[in-house]
């Protein structure tokens, strides 16, 4: 027994070194066998579920606390004490005996030179445009309230959230759209025992903040329920929005998406305004726990609120006209104005990408894959790095010539053209009929993809990134992809493209306009533009433009022009967007799961090769 005893005890020891070392090596904290008012403890953190609030309860039994400092993802955390006399209390009592967090880890403690700077979250300064009215009510308006709102004739119970009792006045807020209607309003409207509070608001606040509302929203919040963080519908309510908080103290969490967190202590009977910066750009909700870490009233440092049931009057003012604030990024009046750009622009790029590049390649199939015969050396080699047995698709594949590369790997062909999978089928090539930007495929299904001369033809950079994207999605984990592009860039490092070198006359670069109803500028402003057409085997001079194709025939979208026998020659227009140096690569690198090996330039083209992680 004496020695089973030693044993566990070693056992301990040893676990605690490694809980040392990694302290040391990772956080580059000292720890010393002295009492300090810095204590780390060693073996539990956020990673490991342990919250400040179970800490915090513990370490007060025994010492007073100035801040808990707890590090995202890390499996340790550390206790700023009062002085070294609480710290020892707090030590001898909890090192290896307390413990803690969802699985009731036996924590284990060191005393450490310092602690790694941190902010305290409670002396930050709140966000803008928030202000917290202290005892805006009395105990006794407090009563009258929560009277009010148990005398109406529906019973606030019948009315269940998954988190929380709520009840609206005025108009019923919308969960399902979070939004309300203003054309049907409540039979109830807010109580007159809210009418008192208007009066007060006036003399506490500027004229801007002190609006009478028409929508009231109750919500009853048991301890362990709370809300998600959310924004309050943008187009819904102006600016400001009250809370008015009865019966208990809450913390309350205010966050930005550059990872700005400030937790708020709402007093009981206190008033929030949200105005401004605080009601647009900052989510706001309440962390579903049964007790709240807040900053201690006598002494300073940090305490245990336990929470009790809290009720919270939120009132608003409908809006009657379109949010016009300086915060998009939560707006959802401005999401839904983008989402209509949008929508326009796909519209226009799919109607221009059927007009001029599926109808004309329909059309000019046969001669052009007269012209597309010889493979590109490093897309053959890249088709040829492929292991026996792997299945590579061409994405984009038109007359199939990467499709015979090689006879070791399962290739498969996909193109939007029929004309061009007519001529594929003719060399029985495995192929089929899809949309680049909807491969029929499954999820990581395929070992690579390859998308020669395709993407440029994608009318938006959506387009663009959701081709890529897809691609992305079929490729099984350390799966490759190739993409080539037309750069705009015809002559890189004083090395002409065999397009330029093509040109037997030399002419002068030059674009000629061509009026095209279904166009529509590919820029960020979308302004309705004329595409210019290129002359071909010059260097570009937009990234936007119609090429033309060639052909004694005739077809959709075309410019006819007379030859000097007579004949009728037809331009077909080809709609390209050009990609500048860098803009594939860039676009590559916007889709998470996959990470760009390499980018290069090769006979006119950029190219990249990803690989899905």
């Amino acid at each position: 027994m004496i020695d089973s005893g030693k044993n566990k005890n070693s056992k301990i020891q040893r676990k605690h070194k490694r809980c040392q070392a990694i302290l040391s090596r990772d956080a580059n904290v000292e720890c010393v066998s002295h009492p300090t008012k810095f204590i780390a403890i060693c073996n539990a953190g956020l990673s490991t579920g342990l919250q400040k609030e179970t800490i915090l309860e513990e370490a007060l039994k025994y010492g007073r606390v100035i801040d808990i400092v707890m590090l995202p993802n890390k499996s340790y955390c550390f206790i700023n004490c009062y002085n070294e006399d609480d710290a020892k209390n707090i030590f001898d009592n909890m090192h290896g005996h307390a413990k803690l967090g969802q699985n009731e880890t036996i924590i284990y403690l060191s005393y450490i030179k310092e602690i790694p700077e941190a902010p305290n979250q409670y002396n930050q300064d709140l966000p803008e445009g928030l202000i917290i009215i202290n005892d805006f009510v009395s105990a006794d308006e407090e009563r009258i309230l929560l009277e009010a709102i148990r005398m109406s004739e529906e019973p606030l119970e019948n009315n269940l959230l998954k988190h929380r009792r709520v009840k609206h006045f005025g108009y019923e807020f919308l969960y399902g759209i979070n939004n309300v209607d203003p054309e049907k309003p409540l039979e109830e409207n807010i109580p007159v025992e809210c009418d008192a509070l208007w009066k007060r608001l006036e003399d506490k606040v500027p004229d801007r903040l002190a609006l009478v509302p028409d929508q009231l929203t109750v919500n009853i919040y048991e301890p362990g329920q709370g809300i998600p963080p959310h924004v309050d519908t943008h187009s819904a309510f102006l600016d400001p929005i009250y809370s008015l908080s009865l019966e208990s103290d809450i913390v309350m969490e205010f966050r930005r998406s550059n990872n700005n967190h400030v937790p708020v202590v709402l007093p009981r009977r206190s008033l929030l305004i949200m105005s401004g910066e605080s009601r647009y750009a900052w989510t706001h909700g309440i962390t579903p726990r049964h007790m709240d870490v807040i900053p201690s009233k006598e002494g300073g440092g940090l305490t245990i609120h336990h929470r009790t049931r809290r009720t919270s009057f939120t009132f608003r003012k409908l809006r009657r006209n379109r949010c016009d604030c300086a915060y998009p990024e939560l707006c959802d009046t401005y999401a839904a104005e983008q989402k209509s750009n949008e929508d326009k622009l796909a519209s226009v790029a799919a109607k221009l990408e059927e007009e001029n590049v599926h109808k004309v390649y329909d059309e000019i199939a046969n001669h052009f894959s007269e012209t597309r015969y010889k493979p590109w050396p490093k897309v053959e080699n890249f088709i040829k790095s492929f292991e026996c047995g792997s299945v590579v698709m061409d994405v984009g594949c038109g007359n199939g010539k990467y499709l015979s590369v090689n006879p070791n790997i399962i290739e498969i062909g996909c193109d939007r053209s029929e004309g061009l999978l007519q001529v594929c089928s003719q060399r029985k090539c495995h192929v089929f009929q899809c949309n680049c930007l909807n491969l029929p495929f499954r999820d990581n299904s395929v070992n690579g993809c390859i998308s020669i001369a395709v993407i440029h033809h994608l009318a938006t950079e959506a387009r663009r990134l959701q081709a890529i994207a897809e691609m992305a999605r079929v490729l099984v984990s350390n799966g490759r992809c190739l993409i080539y592009v037309w750069a705009k860039n015809q002559e890189f490092n004083c090395e002409k493209s065999s397009y330029l070198h093509r040109n037997r006359n030399n002419r002068m670069q030059n674009t000629k306009s061509v009026s095209n109803e279904n166009t529509q500028s590919l820029s960020s402003k979308s302004e309705l533009v004329d595409l210019p057409v290129h002359m071909n085997r010059t260097q570009f001079q937009e990234q936007d433009v119609f090429v033309p194709w060639k052909l004694k025939s005739s077809g959709p979208k075309s410019i006819e022009t007379t030859t000097e026998d007579g004949g009728v020659k037809k331009e077909f227009l080809r709609y390209y967007h050009v990609f500048e140096e860098g803009e594939l690569a860039q676009l590559c690198a916007r889709i998470e799961s996959i990470e760009v090996e390499c980018a290069y330039y090769d006979q006119g083209n950029w190219c990249v090769i990803f690989r899905k992680k």
